[in-house]
């Protein structure tokens, strides 16, 4: 009887050191893969802004406004034409404040900006970019993402949503990425987390990293500083009962809004005015 327990155990252990050392391999694998789709020589920058400018660039960006109801997440922040915004030494600079504005029997505490490209820029596939600082304090949640540019006729989530980076406020070591589709929206989004070593790094909201996307007809892959931690497949989501919705135009959004279910909402400790810092946006796509 001992016999047979301490041959199952043998098993069992050889089991696990079978499978930790495949799982091990296929990340490998699969890292060293997406590793050399960012750094594949054809990619060919197509878009850009690098805000050297004194003034934002309204050929490439418009701003949307108000608070919509929330914006369908309960926030707080109504969104100004560009009275939050500001460019100081070649960085973009969104800015939250805590001050009053009525907007006709409504009076909302927090402004802030959500500016995009729709109607002026928008890309079916590429590597798409943004080095980013982000501003610490609970409640606040900013983020750089994209929406397909039928949004307004087919309604999201049915137009698909890219969110490339999104950051809350209350934990500096932490972001996020996730896609939003029909039937996976929402909480049900399919996301993945990247956290930095604390001991070794500085935090999201103490220096700038490269956010981006890797996005094919197959598959969308999220990086940090080059660093793979997010991959959706389109065959995973079909195999799901799901519709792929990215394969089509996507505009891209930059906003930081104040509130809302999933960061929860600014207490005293909250720092105003807020600022979330933009280095560059950058879109390439491959060239053969």
């Amino acid at each position: 009887m001992l016999e047979e327990r301490t041959i199952k155990k043998s098993v069992l252990f050889l089991s696990i050191c079978l499978f930790s050392f495949a799982s091990v391999f296929a990340r490998t694998s699969y890292t060293s893969e997406a590793q050399e789709m960012i750094n594949d020589p054809g990619w060919t920058l197509i878009w850009s802004d690098e805000f050297d400018s004194k003034e934002l660039d309204t050929g490439k960006w418009r701003f949307d406004l108000g608070n919509r109801n929330g914006w369908g997440n309960a926030e707080l922040q109504y969104y100004t034409e560009g009275e939050n915004l500001a460019i100081e030494d070649g960085i973009l600079v969104l800015e939250a404040r805590r001050e009053d504005i009525e907007e006709g029997n409504r009076l909302f505490n927090y402004t802030s900006t959500r500016m995009k490209t729709e109607g002026k820029f928008s890309v079916q596939y590429g590597r798409i970019e943004a080095r980013i600082k982000f501003p610490y304090g609970k409640g606040l949640w900013p983020a750089f993402w994209m929406l397909g540019d039928n949004f307004r006729y087919v309604g999201w989530p049915l137009c698909g949503e890219i969110d490339i980076v999104e950051f809350l406020g209350h934990d500096r070591w932490t972001v996020y990425g996730t896609v939003h589709g029909p039937d996976f929206s929402g909480s049900k989004g399919i996301s993945g987390r990247y956290r930095l070593n604390q001991t070794e790094l500085p935090s999201f909201t103490e220096d700038f990293y490269t956010f981006g996307v890797i996005w094919n007809e197959d598959e969308i892959i999220w990086y940090v500083n080059e660093s793979i931690y997010h991959r959706v497949r389109r065959e995973t989501v079909e195999n799901r009962g799901n519709l792929w919705v990215f394969d089509r135009d996507f505009f891209i959004i930059l906003n930081l809004a104040v509130g809302g279910f999933w960061p929860g909402y600014p207490d005293f400790d909250t720092p105003f005015p807020a600022r979330m810092y933009v280095d560059y946006v950058r879109v390439y796509q491959l060239e053969r």
